[in-house]
């Protein structure tokens, strides 16, 4: 036997290890520009390891997940959120013999098109585009990989497969795009299934621990969710004695344990049933076929809609984002007024994109810190 483990060799291992209806690396629709492959990394290894290599995935660090950078060391942002969601989306996603890869990478790309200051930042785009084309995270997640990253000398973008291109999308699309889109389906891959899922179960947990953490949740409001309740006197009895941090971890953890338990075993069951014969059977298909147990979805639900009231919408949370509204309307009517502000790269895409969807691009691009480095630029304060 070769100690060489070389593409074709991993490939062959899939074959035999994923189930039928998991999207086979050798089985990929492919890109939208061809590409030899690669001799050691198979086409969605390479997905992954673009996306991680990206410009875009590094601002991630910088940019909000619910608590803006200078509240604390601690906190998640959006590069954290996404490294915990695609470690659970490998779990879930070997557990039911899908495609590891494929998934991770989906995970690692879904926030690429986030603003700053997070969802606050997406509504000032979306207000300032209408009439433009408006303006999605989604959408521009798939403006990043497709358009917006500049690393090679045949293709704008990253030039990633259409599987992984089929995740990023998640809902679908009805707005035009410059680049061709995957083909349209009922639902899509298993795989993009996982990583919309791990991404919940990343966030819902994520934000339990910063919320308690920073005060805002308090214990005795999280003590009305029966789930958490349960989680949490479980793992006192079973840890004994230790201090409220780690109490807090080990019942996050098992939270974490308890939804992906359930959502892989429900998942499944329902795919035992279906039995699908191939990823065309998955996209055809209805409804999607991975999820959770009806007690556990309710109870799911239960959680989130506690998170919105007590914790999204709580007036610090709301004050902090929403202080950046003011602060990325003044840059776009900045750089519409006066393009001479914006980088020469950015002037050049208003032939091709139109000027207020390259501004658009340019301010979804920025880190929190460097949006509040701008207005400061263009105000003449820097």
């Amino acid at each position: 036997m070769t100690a060489l483990r070389d593409r074709e060799a991993v490939e062959a291992e899939e074959r035999e290890r994923l189930a039928r209806y998991a999207v086979a690396s050798a089985e990929s629709r492919g890109r939208v520009v061809a590409e030899p492959p690669h001799r050691l990394r198979t086409a969605f290894q390479r997905d992954r390891d673009r996306v991680v290599h990206s410009r875009a995935f590094r601002r991630l660090e910088y940019k909000t997940q619910v608590f803006v950078r200078h509240e604390g060391d601690h906190y998640r942002n959006r590069l954290t959120h996404t490294l915990e969601g695609s470690q659970i989306a490998r779990t879930i996603a070997r557990a039911l013999r899908l495609n590891e890869e494929l998934a991770e990478a989906i995970v690692l790309a879904h926030d690429l098109g986030h603003t700053p200051f997070g969802h606050a930042g997406e509504r000032v785009l979306a207000e300032l585009m209408r009439g433009h084309g408006g303006f999605d995270h989604n959408r521009q997640s798939l403006r990043v990989v497709d358009l917006l990253e500049e690393r090679y000398p045949g293709f704008r973008g990253l030039n990633l497969c259409s599987e992984t291109r089929e995740g990023i999308l998640k809902h679908g699309v009805h707005w035009e795009h410059p680049v061709p889109l995957p083909p349209a389906s009922e639902q899509p891959c298993l795989e993009a299934q996982v990583a919309d899922l791990a991404d919940e179960i990343a966030y819902v947990n994520h934000d339990v621990d910063d919320g308690l953490r920073s005060g805002l949740l308090s214990a005795e409001a999280l003590a009305r969710i029966p789930l958490w309740t349960e989680l949490r006197e479980a793992t006192r009895r079973r840890i004994g004695e230790a201090g409220e941090g780690v109490l807090r971890a080990r019942t996050i953890g098992a939270l974490i344990d308890r939804l992906v338990g359930d959502l892989v075993e429900t998942s499944a069951r329902r795919l035992e049933a279906a039995a699908p014969a191939d990823v065309a059977a998955v996209r055809s298909r209805a409804e999607p076929l991975l999820g959770y147990s009806g007690p556990l979805d309710r109870e799911r639900r239960r959680l989130k809609r506690f998170l919105h009231d007590e914790l999204y919408l709580h007036p610090h949370v709301v004050e902090a984002t929403q202080a950046s509204v003011p602060l990325l309307r003044e840059l776009f009517e900045a750089y519409h007024k006066d393009p001479a502000w914006l980088p020469a790269h950015v002037r050049t895409r208003f032939a091709v994109d139109g000027e207020a969807r390259a501004i658009a691009d340019y301010i979804a691009g920025m880190t929190d810190r460097f949006a509040h480095s701008e207005r400061a630029r263009v105000r003449g304060e820097a």
